[in-house]
């Protein structure tokens, strides 16, 4: 499919893998969706700055940057920040189109509704998009596909309107006659609230007139304070919308002036910031924030879980808030005539961009057209090919293919880096992630074959090797499987799995009669890090067991973060030091003793503090302290291991200490965890080099049921 894609200050229609439907989602065959002329374009512009640039105006993700520096070295932060820009970025969140696939627990919609969705990174311009139900509202039967797919830019002014709180009879300012603007104007008129208009372009300030605005003054030609004193008998107005964008101090400080003693300012656009006290201090002013679309916005838990509201206590969501922008336009008590000013195929993407960049007058609101949705088309809708081929390289001796499942942040940070240095052992061959945009600029930069978000395409290809599985941790177990009974080798990141049954289902394949059962590997990579291998030298060696106390101080994430889902972060997480602990004892675990902390407040939880107590049956005895409360400044992680009166120092996997015995010295800028050697080790087995598995499949499934039990 053709997607719209922002890179180096140009928008390009690029040919990308179209996305599967999602649980709780709708797959839509966009027929149009709507230009955002001022947020886009803003990005679009943004994207062509110099990097330099970029870092004066977005201090924040200078701060950003050089942490990862710090944690991560140089060369990891480059390859991340180098990867995001060259990538470039999809754009849009306003669409109209058909529903042709819908995912589990949709109930509201059907294959053949006609519906808008909203959303920035979901409903993209692009020919297919996967949007969550709460973001998708159904059209009124007989309205248009062109009106629909300006609902997102609806449900903002929509939103800003219900912020002011304006009552009949009351006047409102309403600074910018953009497309927020031209639409507020008319929302305001509808609620019986009187409206005045400030813009620079005449030709917008005419719409608003014929919009219903009472009042047009042009900045340019009038003093706009003492215009609106006089319109309003010398009390200012009861508030000012302020829908504009501009990156000036001024206008606000302007709106702030025409309001009453009392009255307040509602930003819907970009303004800058820089407040004046005594702007408002003496009138007590209020200033107020309008959230995008409306309440939901933001919220995963009602955008991607799809838990709505409930209508007696939140009777506007940003859902409701679209569907009734929606039914106003197709009454006609909102009119958007004089605000479509073209329509492009989605082929000119560039040059639909291009014209609102232009000299002279600007176009107002630009759409995209993809074509209607046949359902008749609708298999070959849905069964369309999304394989992107790139590459034709050539099957190399000696050399694992392989082919990355999820292509998120540490998979491109951390994994793929480590197979480009391994290049004599191993090659990246396909791509397939969620979204196509993604798994092209990955597949791109690392020269991989073929690009895709269809895992059939990864299991009906002979030519890979190894599957890297780097998803969501729910997902782990499911994928794995239905690789290993492809035929393909497995590497996993941690967790395996995320509940028993998964992990029952892994251990009946290895059951079952299958023969040449391939490789299955956890990403545990403590166990491989030069540091562990170094302590095992030592402790490999001891007459008696040992006493091992590890410290993870893994950091504080808000409580509505996903990784606290799916067994939370000791399944996701504190399994790497369990596995760690087995391969220091080459024992088994004989009992397991855990106490968690009793937070007295809601910031923390007793799932991520807990203090862990593992008896082996070597006798070793291993504590485990891992916690979320702990301060920044202290490393994450530290190892005391004590036999034979030896101890052993291991500070976050930098520095190595002996005492009683001698270490070798190892001494690291940034932490060395074993990701790069446990795919050396990996790769010895998987070419036949070596009989063992690098990790033994009751090792793993210890440590999974040990945090399961945790």
């Amino acid at each position: 499919m053709i997607q719209a894609i922002v890179k180096k200050g140009k928008v390009l229609g690029e040919e990308i893998s179209a996305p599967n439907v999602s649980k709780g989602s709708l797959l839509i065959k966009v027929v149009n969706s709507c230009i955002s002329a001022g947020t886009e374009m803003s990005g679009v512009q943004g994207s062509g700055k110099s990097l330099i640039k970029r870092a004066l105006e977005q201090p924040a993700n200078v701060k950003k940057v050089i942490d990862m520096v710090k944690s991560d070295g140089i060369s990891k932060t480059y390859a991340i920040v180098k990867d995001k820009l060259d990538s470039g970025s999809p754009t849009g969140y306003s669409i109209s189109g058909v529903v042709i696939a819908v995912g589990e627990g949709v109930t509201n919609l059907k294959v053949g509704d006609s519906v808008a969705a909203a959303g920035a990174g979901l409903a993209n311009h692009a020919e297919y998009v996967d949007v969550p139900q709460n973001l998708v509202m159904k059209i009124p039967k007989g309205m248009s596909f062109e009106d629909s797919s300006t609902v997102t830019l609806g449900g903002i002014a929509m939103q800003g309107v219900r912020r002011s709180d304006m009552k009949l009879g009351e006047m409102c300012v309403v600074v910018g006659a953009g497309i927020l603007g031209l639409l507020a104007v008319q929302m305001l008129r509808l609620s019986g609230v009187r409206v005045a208009v400030t813009d620079f372009d005449d030709r917008r300030l005419e719409i608003a007139k014929e919009y219903g605005a009472e009042l047009i003054i042009n900045p340019s030609r009038d003093d706009v304070v003492q215009t609106i004193t006089n319109w309003s008998d010398g009390h200012g107005a009861d508030a000012v919308l302020f829908t504009a964008a501009t990156g000036s101090s001024e206008p606000l400080s302007q709106s702030f002036h025409m309001c009453k003693k009392k009255g307040k300012v509602i930003l819907v656009g970009v303004v800058g910031m820089e407040i004046k006290r005594e702007d408002m201090y003496a009138k007590e002013l209020d200033f107020l924030i309008s959230t995008s679309y409306g309440p939901g916005r933001y919220d995963k838990n009602y955008e991607e879980k799809g838990l709505d509201y409930p209508y007696s206590y939140v009777r506007w969501t940003e859902n409701r808030n679209m569907t009734e922008y929606l039914r106003l336009v197709h009454t006609g008590a909102i009119k958007l005539d004089k605000l479509i000013d073209a329509n492009y195929t989605i082929e000119k993407v560039t040059e639909a961009f291009e014209s609102l960049q232009a000299p002279g007058a600007k176009p107002l609101m630009v759409l995209l057209d993809y074509g209607m949705a046949d359902l008749a088309q609708l298999e070959n809708y849905l069964n369309h090919d999304r394989k992107v081929v790139l590459n034709n390289n050539p099957l190399q001796k000696n050399i694992i293919n392989v082919a990355l499942i999820g292509a998120g942040g540490f998979a491109t940070g951390m994994h793929l880096p480590n197979i480009a240095k391994l290049s004599n052992k191993y090659k990246l061959h396909a791509v397939m992630n969620r979204t196509g945009h993604k798994a092209k600029a990955v597949a791109e930069q690392y020269k991989a074959n073929y690009a895709t978000t269809n895992y059939e395409d990864i299991l009906n290809d002979k030519d890979v090797d190894l599957v890297l599985i780097s998803t969501r941790h729910d997902s782990h177990a499911e994928l794995s499987l239905r690789a290993l009974q492809a035929g393909k080798n497995v590497f996993v990141e941690k967790p395996l799995a995320t509940n028993q049954e998964d992990l029952d289902s892994i251990k009946a394949f290895y059951e079952s009669d299958t023969p040449n059962k391939p490789v299955l590997f956890t990403g545990f990579n403590r166990r491989f890090s030069k540091y562990t291998t170094e302590i095992k030298k030592h402790t490999d060696k001891r007459i008696n067991p040992m006493m091992i106390r590890y410290r993870m101080n893994a950091g504080f994430i808000p409580l509505d973060h996903w990784v606290h889902e799916d067994g939370g972060r000791m399944v996701g997480e504190a399994c790497h030091i369990i596995d760690l602990m087995t391969s220091l004892t080459n024992s088994k675990i004989e009992s397991i003793s855990v106490e968690s902390l009793t937070p007295k407040t809601d910031n923390y939880s007793s799932s991520d503090n807990k203090s862990i107590t593992l008896k082996y049956a070597d006798g070793s005895v291993a504590s485990i302290e891992y916690f979320a409360n702990g301060s920044k400044e202290l490393a994450k992680e530290f190892m005391e291991v004590h036999f034979d009166g030896k101890s052993i120092l291991m500070d976050d996997y930098e520095t190595l200490t002996g005492c009683s015995v001698k270490v070798a010295e190892i001494k690291d800028e940034i932490s060395q965890k074993g990701q790069l050697e446990e795919l050396e080790v990996l790769y010895e087995t998987i070419k036949g080099n070596k009989k063992e598995w690098p990790i033994e499949l009751w090792d793993m499934i210890q440590t999974t049921e040990t945090t399961l039990i945790i």
